[in-house]
């Protein structure tokens, strides 16, 4: 079933002589349950793709779809409860409030959208994460690895309708960098989460079913799903 569809995407910005052109007509699918990578050098449009599909920024031209809703009209107040609800968000920094234990950490969007938490949805989602025995410990006392994993959480925490990833390994070392991709992969495979990764590390990119090739603003390369 296809969950995100974008059709003709582009991204101007700037105008007339500084204008400068960073998505030039995006169509890609994205079926549910995939595990996509999308990959390209620095300043090839890849996070600026992302943010889109995320409804941070809207495109210039073009429409983006998630789960049947043209994401691409919406406003601000609109985007950002379309966000809350439906698109999980993972930088490379972990964006974790330092005066909150990570269990409050984790269920922020939920308690900022006035929703009760899942009690076995939770235990699964911190067991499959393996922070299970963090919950009450501020972020200062995890390590950078366990943070990452904290903030994974979060974003899957109200079972978003994806859960897009920009760079979330940038920050960490190779060991934790690889547990990382272990638990997209799993949250993957045992939620049915959809994840679209963001990375310039090819043997990260090929842990996933599908890798994106993004040059210039275009889709140089599709692998589809493997």
């Amino acid at each position: 079933m296809e969950l995100l569809r974008c059709e003709g995407v582009r991204k101007v910005y700037g105008s007339g002589k500084n204008s400068v052109t960073a998505l030039d007509g995006i169509d890609l699918s994205v079926e549910k349950g995939e595990f996509t990578a999308l990959v390209g050098a620095s300043g090839s449009g890849k996070s600026t793709l992302l943010h889109i599909l995320g409804s941070v920024e809207q495109p210039t031209e073009g429409k983006v779809f998630v789960e049947g809703t043209d994401i691409s009209t919406m406003n601000r107040t609109q985007a950002a409860i379309f966000r809350r609800r439906k698109v999980g968000l993972v930088y490379q920094f972990y964006n974790l409030i330092p005066t909150l234990t990570i269990r409050k950490n984790i269920l922020m969007p939920l308690l900022l959208d006035k929703r009760k938490p899942n009690p076995e949805y939770f235990e699964q989602v911190v067991r499959t994460l393996g922070i299970a025995e963090k919950l009450e410990s501020l972020p200062n006392q995890l390590s950078g690895g366990q943070q990452q994993r904290a903030a994974i959480a979060r974003s899957l925490i109200y079972r978003p309708a994806i859960l897009l990833c920009d760079e979330p390994t940038g920050n960490l070392d190779r060991k934790n960098s690889r547990e990382v991709v272990e638990l997209l992969k799993r949250s993957n495979r045992n939620l049915n989460q959809t994840v679209l990764l963001i990375t310039h590390d090819e043997k990260i990119a090929l842990e996933a079913d599908r890798i994106v090739t993004i040059e210039d603003g275009r889709i140089l390369h599709d692998t589809g799903r493997r």
